[in-house]
C-alpha cells in the first residue's frame, strides 16, 4: 500500500505543475480547478480499485468508484467548459494582485498545496472504498442518498446562474432563482454533501475509517472560511456593491433555508 501512496502523491504533484504550466501559458486560472477535479477524482478511484486489497472489492467499493467518478466527470467537465470559454476565476486573480511580484513562486507553491489536497482528499474516497465492513447497510443507502444529493444539487445551481447570467436583462443584476435564493453559495453546499457521503461510506469500518470525517470538516473549512466563500463574495461586494449586501441580509451564506423575505 505505501508503494501505491507514494505513486498516488507523485502523480498528484506532476498534475498540478502541469496545471501551473496551462494557466501560465493561457492566462486563464479555471484550469487550476479542472485539474483539481479531474485530479481527485482519479486519485481517489485508483485508491480503491488498486491493488494490494485484503479481500476482492466488494459492491460498497464499486458503488463509491462510480459515485466518486460522476461527481469528478460532471464538476470536471463544468469547469472544462469554463476554462475552454475563457473565463478566469476572480479568486486568482485576486491572489496575483495581493502577492504582486511573487506571484511567480508563490503560485506553483500554492499548487503543490492544492496537489497534498488532491492526495488527501483521494484517501477520503479510498477509506469509503475500502471499508472492510460486511454487507450493503443503512448508511451505505443514506450515503446514496446524500451522493446523488450532491451531484444533481450542485449541477443545477450551476445550470440556474449559467441560463442567469446569459440574459442581457439581468447584467449588474444578483442571481436568486432556484437554489441561489436559499443559499448563496448553493453550489459550495453540494460540493460539501459529496464529502459528507464519502464519510457515510466509510463510517461502519470503524477504527481509523473515522478519518474519512476529515473530508467534510477539511472541505467546509476550505469553502467556508478560506478559498471558496470569502474571495468570492469579496468580489460581488466590489462588483454589485450594495444589491449584493442586500442579498446578504436576506439569503443565508451557506446552509440554505427559506430566504427571510419568503419566510414571512
Amino acid at each position: 500500500m505505501i508503494p501505491l501512496l507514494f505513486l498516488i502523491l507523485l502523480c498528484c504533484s506532476l498534475l498540478m505543475l502541469l496545471a501551473w504550466k496551462v494557466q501560465q501559458s493561457s492566462g486563464n486560472s479555471t484550469w487550476v480547478d479542472v485539474a483539481w477535479s479531474f485530479g481527485t477524482g482519479a486519485a481517489g478511484v485508483a485508491l480503491i480499485l488498486a491493488p494490494p486489497h485484503a479481500a476482492p472489492p466488494g459492491a460498497r467499493a464499486a458503488v463509491v468508484a462510480i459515485v466518486a467518478a460522476l461527481w469528478s466527470l460532471r464538476l470536471g467537465i463544468h469547469l472544462l467548459r469554463r476554462a475552454r470559454a475563457g473565463r478566469d476565476d476572480p479568486r486568482y486573480a485576486a491572489l496575483k494582485e495581493q502577492w504582486g511580484a511573487a506571484y511567480r513562486w508563490k503560485m506553483p507553491a500554492f499548487l503543490q498545496v492544492q496537489a497534498l489536497s488532491v492526495f488527501l482528499l483521494g484517501g477520503v474516497i479510498m477509506l469509503a472504498g475500502r471499508n472492510p465492513a460486511p454487507g450493503f447497510g443503512v448508511l451505505d443507502g443514506l450515503a446514496v442518498l446524500v451522493a446523488i444529493l450532491s451531484i444533481l444539487g450542485e449541477a443545477i445551481a450551476d445550470l440556474e446562474v449559467a441560463r442567469f447570467a446569459r440574459d442581457p436583462a439581468n447584467r449588474g443584476k444578483i442571481c436568486e432563482i432556484g437554489l441561489w435564493g436559499w443559499s448563496r453559495h448553493p453550489n459550495y453546499f453540494c460540493e460539501w454533501l459529496i464529502w459528507v457521503a464519502f464519510a457515510l461510506f466509510a463510517t461502519t469500518g470503524g477504527g481509523w475509517f473515522w478519518l474519512a470525517w476529515a473530508g467534510p470538516v477539511l472541505m467546509y473549512l476550505v469553502l467556508v472560511h478560506a478559498s471558496g466563500i470569502p474571495p468570492t463574495e469579496a468580489h460581488m461586494l466590489e462588483s454589485r456593491g450594495e444589491a449584493f449586501r442586500d442579498y446578504q441580509r436576506r439569503v443565508p451564506k451557506f446552509f440554505p433555508r427559506p430566504p427571510k423575505d419568503a419566510a414571512r
